[in-house]
């Protein structure tokens, strides 16, 4: 017999007074297919906690990182000019030829760039101002603004045909209407990037000459020769005659591309504020989990597994080319309709999907995917953007997407940012889960959680899942370090001492030893460390001090260090924390000499390793954000430090800093597949090079300059014993050679 989840649950709910023989069949069924989802050890046949009654599992069940915050305030409160924290930082830099904003989503950079551009037409003597949007629909967030009315000396005004993604037509008519606007004397234009691409193409560098180019959303941008815009941008600063604002939450980009080369970046006066200032700041929201979840068969069968229909949800699902994919996204999307509750009718207004779940309540959902009817699907949109609903909580439930509702797209109640399938680029991750850390009352917690599919019997699939596990827990990583305060590291001395601002903890700064001090106002760590080398250029002062993410982002997409780290049981840390980070920063920054090397690499490193440590407090901190436990990953590093007999770079070093992501993994994943990951990865181990045997040779030099002896292979210290190795290999290599 064949019984629906639909009945199941109605089973399930049955009293003694409501049975009657004619159920009888149905219960039986229902009873073995309980115990099929139910199976010894809380496991379900697919390998997760599936459940009878189709209720979510629940988000404390999914293994997850949390990161809570004080909800301060800050955020939102303005100063005398009507700027909020952010904007103010920014218009301190209205000066600069060439700013780079790199700032959150809902931070309000939009509004930071209004600030800027008014200054420089007005005070700074440029013409006009161009603002180059990645899409039409983010065009909306550079409409009128009356600033004045909060304190400022000007209200942001756009002539409505000068806002070209309002405008219809086509490209080559837009690129004309740039054309008029550049003889024209209005002052502000906004297009879309290819616009203004193909407005370069036509007209060339010269054409934009002293005038403001504003980018937003800047990571499409590209040091690659492919990228147009990033090649149209390097015209316009190899001429230097504009000045350049450039914008984006996600800096980085996920194929670890560079936006900008090396010497066009050091033009940039970076203007930073980091996740942790932005939620810190908030009224409402208290704390962030980032999680993954792993299953078995069709992720359709599997999404109320993690998708809580009480909660505000974006459900990304798969590519049609991903093997997550059914290949058809149609039916995906029948299918988890379905799975929600009994569908009503289709909202005549707004396109909205009306379904009715077992406990009564219509859920309004927003189907995205559904494309064959471009006037039903634009109704849909138009619903989502309606600004008269922007503040209305109970205007939709669900939006279901799968190439759109990511960067730009602004709704305030998502409570839960699910994506199906690992994205490729960690920077689509970032913009997925902005989309869930807007500040909104009521909303006290938000998620994102990636649903991943597990590894299946034949080798094939099983590496193709590997990559992708691999790929999420790196995502993971880097949203853990993007989401904490800000590192500032300096070297333990006899001449240090406190720094002003900065809270030490109970007894304050203790001579004796290395400290760690925070500052929640500017949400940034001081932490002495024995034997730091510090920078000693200013391109690797200002790595140190602004882009160790950017490192640490290439460090954990590094599929060598990943595999070894979560599984080569015989791993020496070092091999990770000096080998391949090492390497790295080689390839990374080759013009820095090896002092500044090293010091970037040792900066990179204690970032990662000391949220890693900290990352044991906070989970296990309440799950529900109680009191004080917005100071979990403050307090975690403070209590490494202080349970450690010396905070040096040694002892970092000697520390795996993927061994608390294998503890996630391991809550998250079946114990077969972890034994088949396993077994991939030892499959395809690597010898020794000749590139990592020389570096271990400058190791073990140091190491004979610091110790009076060349290392050993018969040491006990497993990296002693490594730096020989590479010694002997290197020897054999030379000797070789010799030989001929």
């Amino acid at each position: 017999m064949s019984i629906s989840k639909r009945r199941l649950d109605e089973i399930a709910a049955m009293t003694d007074e409501d049975i009657d023989t004619s159920d009888i069949p149905e219960m039986a069924e229902a009873f073995f297919a309980n115990a099929r989802l139910h199976l010894p050890g809380g496991q379900a046949a697919t390998g997760r906690g599936a459940n009878i009654a189709g209720q979510p599992r629940g988000f404390s069940d999914i293994p997850s990182v949390s990161v809570s915050y004080a909800r301060n305030g800050r955020s939102a409160t303005s100063n005398e000019l009507g700027m909020r924290p952010m904007q103010e930082r920014a218009y301190e830099r209205r000066g600069e030829q060439y700013l780079l904003i790199k700032s959150p989503p809902a931070s309000g950079k939009s509004r930071a760039l209004m600030f800027i551009a008014l200054d420089k037409l007005e005070n700074q003597g440029l013409r006009q101002a161009i603002i180059a949007v990645p899409e039409r629909s983010i065009g909306a967030s550079f409409d009128d603004q009356p600033l004045s009315r909060f304190g400022f000396w000007a209200d942001w005004t756009v002539t409505p045909k000068r806002n070209l993604c309002n405008a219809p037509g086509t490209e080559d008519g837009k690129v004309a209407a740039v054309g008029a606007f550049l003889d024209s004397d209005d002052r502000v234009l906004v297009c879309t990037h290819a616009t203004f691409r193909f407005a370069m193409d036509r007209f060339g560098a010269g054409a934009f000459d002293d005038r403001l180019i504003a980018v937003d959303e800047f990571h499409h941008v590209s040091a690659n020769p492919d990228n147009r815009l990033g090649g149209h941008l390097g015209e316009l600063i190899d001429r230097n005659r504009v000045h350049v604002v450039a914008m984006t939450g996600s800096y980085f980009r996920g194929d670890a591309e560079p936006v900008l080369s090396a010497e066009d970046e050091q033009k940039f006066e970076t203007v930073t504020y980091t996740y942790y200032e932005q939620l810190n700041g908030y009224k409402y929201l208290k704390a962030l989990d980032i999680g993954y979840f792993f299953y078995g068969g069709s992720y359709a069968d599997s999404i109320l597994d993690v998708l809580d229909p009480g909660k505000k949800t974006i459900l990304h699902i798969p590519n049609v080319n991903s093997r997550e994919s059914t290949r058809d996204k149609h039916r995906e999307v029948e299918h988890i309709i379905d799975a929600l509750g009994e569908w009503q009718e289709t909202d005549p207004k707004t396109g909205f999907q009306c379904v009715m779940t077992a406990g009564g309540r219509v859920l309004k959902i927003a189907d995205l995917v559904d494309d064959t009817d471009p006037a039903k699907r634009n109704r849909v949109l138009a619903a989502l953007r309606d600004p008269a609903q922007k503040n209305n909580r109970d205007h939709v439930d669900i939006i279901i997407a799968l190439g759109m509702a990511k960067e730009g797209f602004d709704w305030i109640w998502c409570e839960h940012a699910l994506t199906v399938g690992y994205r490729s680029s960690l920077t689509e991750i970032v913009q997925i889960i902005g989309r869930a850390t807007r500040d909104a009352e009521g909303k006290t917690r938000a998620r994102f959680t990636n649903l991943i599919a597990e590894p299946d019997a034949s080798e094939e699939a099983v590496t193709e899942a590997v990559n992708d596990t691999l790929k999420a827990i790196a995502a993971s990583l880097l949203m853990e370090q993007v989401l904490a305060p800000r590192f500032n590291f300096t070297p333990k001395s006899a001449q240090g001492g406190p720094v002003e601002g900065f809270d030490y903890g109970e007894g304050g700064y203790d001579p004796a030893r290395e400290n760690v001090g925070f500052n929640d106002k500017t949400g940034q760590f001081q932490i002495e460390i024995k034997g730091l080398v510090e920078p000693k250029s200013k391109e690797a002062r200002r790595i140190c001090q602004q882009d160790l993410n950017e490192v640490i982002t290439a460090f954990v997409q590094d599929k060598t260090a990943v595999e070894r780290g979560l599984f080569d049981e015989e791993l020496v840390p070092e091999e990770l924390t000096q080998v391949r980070m090492g390497k790295i920063i080689r390839d990374k920054y080759p013009r820095l000499d090896d002092n500044d090397q090293e010091a970037v690499r040792q900066h990179a490193i204690a970032a990662l390793t000391l949220t890693q440590k900290a990352r044991e407090t906070v989970l296990s901190a309440s799950d529900e954000g109680e009191a004080g436990t917005n100071t979990a990953l403050i307090d975690g590093v403070r209590r490494f430090a202080m349970d450690v007999r010396e905070l040096d770079i040694d002892l970092i070093d000697r520390i795996n800093p993927f061994s608390e992501a294998y503890a996630i993994l391991a809550k998250a994943m079946s114990e077969e597949s972890l034994k088949q990951i396993a077994a991939v990865i030892s499959a395809k181990k690597m010898p020794l090079t000749y590139e990592e045997a020389r570096f271990l040779a400058e190791r073990a030099l140091a190491f004979k300059q610091e110790r009076g002896r060349v290392p050993s292979v018969n040491s006990p210290d497993p990296w002693e014993k490594y730096m020989a190795e590479g010694v002997a290999f290197l020897t054999r290599m030379q000797q070789g050679a010799a030989d001929g």
